[in-house]
C-alpha cells in the first residue's frame, strides 16, 4: 500500500468562510499554545511532553469556561495539530528540519481532518459540524481516502488535500538512462545535449513586485486600502509559484516517464545560497523543490534516481580520457582537453560525468543503445510542452 494526494479547489459561501475561519483559528491556538507549553516545559524541568500528554491537557483546556469556544470546532482536528506539532519536534531532533515556530494568521491557513468526513454524490465535500461545501473534482482519484486536509492561501483561495490509500504497482523498468545537471544559465542539461531553458520566473515579476510593494508600504496599517494592495502582492507571488511549480512538475514528469535511470548531482542548496551574489538566482531555479518531485515521481513511474557525490568534480573532468581541469571558473562554458583534445561544453560534460559515475552497473552498460521513444506509464502519453520552447540540442 502506498499513499497519494489530490488537491481540489473549493468554494465555500459565506457562513461556510466563517466557520472555516474559526477552524483555522482554534487549530493555530492549539500549535502556538501547546508550542509554547512544551518549550517552557523543556526550559524548566528538562522534560520534553509527548502527544499522550498534550491530548490530555488539550481536555482539561476546553473545560475551562475562557477556552469554551474550542469545543465549537471538530475535535479530531484540534488533536490532529498536536500529532503534527509531536511530528515537528520528532524532525527538529532527528535534525531533518528547523525548531518549529509560532503560526501566523497572514500566513497560509491549515487543518487536517482525519476521519468522519465524506464526499456526496454530485462532488460537494461534507466536512463535521457544516453543510457539504462545493468542491470542483478536476480529476478521479485511485484508491481509498483516509484524511482531508483543508487550506487557505494569504489570496483568499480554498483548497482540499486528499489523502488516499492505494494498491502501488511497480512500473515496468524499461526507457533510457541519462544524467541531468542543474545549472543556473540553463535549468536543466541532460547527457544527450539537450538543455532546458532557465525561466527565472522570479526575475522576470521583479520589476512589478517592487512597485506593489512600494505601495503597499505607503498605505495605512488597518485600512481597506492597506488590505486590498496586500491581497495584490499576494497575488503576484501565488503567480510566480505557480508558473515555478508548473514548469518543474512537467519536466521532472517527462523525464520519469521516459527513462529508466536519471542520474542527478546531490547538491547542498542550503550552503550554495549563503553566496550573496548567486543567492536570489539559486532560489529562483528552485532547484530543491524540483528534486523532491524528481524522487517522488521516480518511486510512482518505475525510474530510479541516483545522485552523486556533491565532491565529485564533474565539471573539472574529461568524460573521454578522465584529465581533471583544475583551473576551470564559472565563466568558462567551453574547453578542450589538454590530454586527449576533445572539445567540451562545460555543462554537458557534467551531465555525462554524473550518468557515469553516478552507478557502477551503469558505466558498465553505457556503450549499448538505449531506446528514444517516450515510454508510456501510468497515462503518460508524452509531448507535454514545458512553456520554455524546444530544448537546443548539442
Amino acid at each position: 500500500m502506498a499513499n497519494k494526494g489530490y488537491k481540489f479547489r473549493l468554494y465555500p459561501t459565506k457562513s461556510q468562510e466563517k466557520y472555516l475561519a474559526k477552524c483555522f483559528g482554534c487549530s493555530r491556538f492549539v500549535y502556538n499554545h501547546f508550542l509554547r507549553l512544551i518549550t517552557d516545559a523543556y526550559a524548566e524541568s528538562k522534560k520534553h511532553l509527548k502527544y499522550t500528554d498534550t491530548a490530555k491537557l488539550l481536555t482539561l483546556l476546553k473545560k475551562d469556561e475562557k477556552y469554551s469556544w474550542l469545543t465549537e470546532v471538530n475535535s479530531q482536528s484540534l488533536q490532529q495539530t498536536l500529532k503534527d506539532l509531536e511530528s515537528a519536534f520528532s524532525r527538529f531532533f532527528k535534525k531533518l528540519g528547523s525548531f518549529p515556530v509560532f503560526k501566523k494568521r497572514r500566513n497560509r491557513q491549515s487543518f487536517r481532518i482525519p476521519q468522519h468526513w465524506t464526499m456526496t454524490p454530485d462532488g460537494m465535500l461534507k466536512l463535521p459540524k457544516m453543510l457539504p461545501i462545493k468542491m470542483v473534482q478536476h480529476r478521479a482519484m485511485e484508491g481509498t481516502p483516509s484524511s482531508v486536509t483543508i487550506s487557505k492561501t494569504p489570496t483568499g483561495k480554498y483548497y482540499a488535500s486528499i489523502q488516499v490509500e492505494y494498491d502501488h504497482k511497480e512500473a515496468p523498468l524499461n526507457g533510457g538512462k541519462i544524467g541531468a545537471d542543474l545549472g543556473l544559465k540553463h535549468f536543466l542539461i541532460t547527457s544527450e545535449g539537450r538543455k532546458y531553458p532557465n525561466p527565472r520566473f522570479y526575475k522576470r515579476a521583479l520589476k512589478r513586485l517592487k512597485r506593489l510593494q512600494r505601495s503597499l508600504s505607503r498605505k495605512v496599517k488597518g485600512s481597506n486600502n492597506r488590505n486590498k494592495q496586500r491581497l495584490l502582492v499576494a497575488l503576484a507571488h501565488e503567480k510566480v509559484v505557480n508558473q515555478r511549480r508548473d514548469m518543474q512538475h512537467k519536466l521532472s514528469l517527462q523525464l520519469t516517464c521516459e527513462n529508466q535511470v536519471v542520474a542527478v548531482e546531490d547538491l547542498h542548496i542550503k550552503g550554495m545560497v549563503k553566496n550573496h551574489k548567486l543567492a536570489q538566482a539559486i532560489t529562483d531555479a528552485g532547484w530543491g523543490q524540483f528534486l523532491t518531485m524528481l524522487e517522488y515521481k521516480g518511486k510512482l513511474y518505475g525510474c530510479e534516481i541516483c545522485k552523486l557525490d556533491r565532491f565529485f568534480p564533474s565539471s573539472k573532468r574529461c568524460s573521454k580520457c578522465g584529465y581533471i581541469h583544475e583551473n576551470l571558473t564559472l565563466d568558462i562554458r567551453e574547453w578542450t582537453c589538454p590530454e586527449c583534445g576533445t572539445h567540451h561544453d562545460r555543462d554537458i560534460n557534467a551531465s555525462t560525468n554524473i550518468l557515469i559515475f553516478s552507478d557502477p552497473q551503469i558505466r558498465q552498460e553505457l556503450p549499448e543503445s538505449t531506446p528514444k521513444e517516450p515510454v508510456e506509464r501510468q497515462g503518460y502519453q508524452g509531448g507535454y510542452s514545458l512553456g520554455l520552447g524546444s530544448p537546443k540540442g548539442r
